[in-house]
């Protein structure tokens, strides 16, 4: 594996855009740190391990679209766009869909990624879910 901090995160965005939650959970770090766009976190690879694979399978089209990728030390920013379609009982509909602009830190230590952190204002998401009673 990579000690290039660049080059991890590049596989961690690449896992992600694979809807691969067995790829992230090998490229974490054992006490990995999840933080989303509110602040909330989630501690720990297996604990990050089972929301990725609930995430995926409410958003399984989820994807980072990098547009510029800033790397400094062992800190890696990610600046683009998240897209991905809310599914309901299974079912992807366009309406549904959603596209926002978006920003990721990631912290590498030791060739895993310690910390991963969203930073977008999720307004859209959150609409579809609730007009959907999710």
């Amino acid at each position: 594996m990579s000690s290039d901090p660049l080059t991890i995160t590049n596989s961690f965005m690449a896992k992600i855009n694979a809807r691969n939650p067995e790829g992230l959970r090998d490229l974490m770090a054992e006490n990995h740190l999840f933080t989303d766009s509110l602040g909330q976190t989630i501690e720990g690879r297996e604990a990050m391990y089972e929301a990725w694979k609930a995430y995926f399978r409410m958003m399984p089209d989820y994807e980072i679209v990098c547009e510029k990728i800033l790397s400094s030390g062992n800190t890696v920013v990610i600046l683009g766009r998240a897209r991905g379609t809310c599914a309901f009982e299974g079912r992807l509909s366009p309406a549904n869909h959603w596209d926002i602009p978006a920003a990721w830190k990631a912290v590498i230590r030791h060739n895993r990624v310690a910390e991963w952190q969203v930073y977008a204002d999720n307004e859209p998401v959150r609409k579809i879910l609730q007009a959907a009673k999710f």
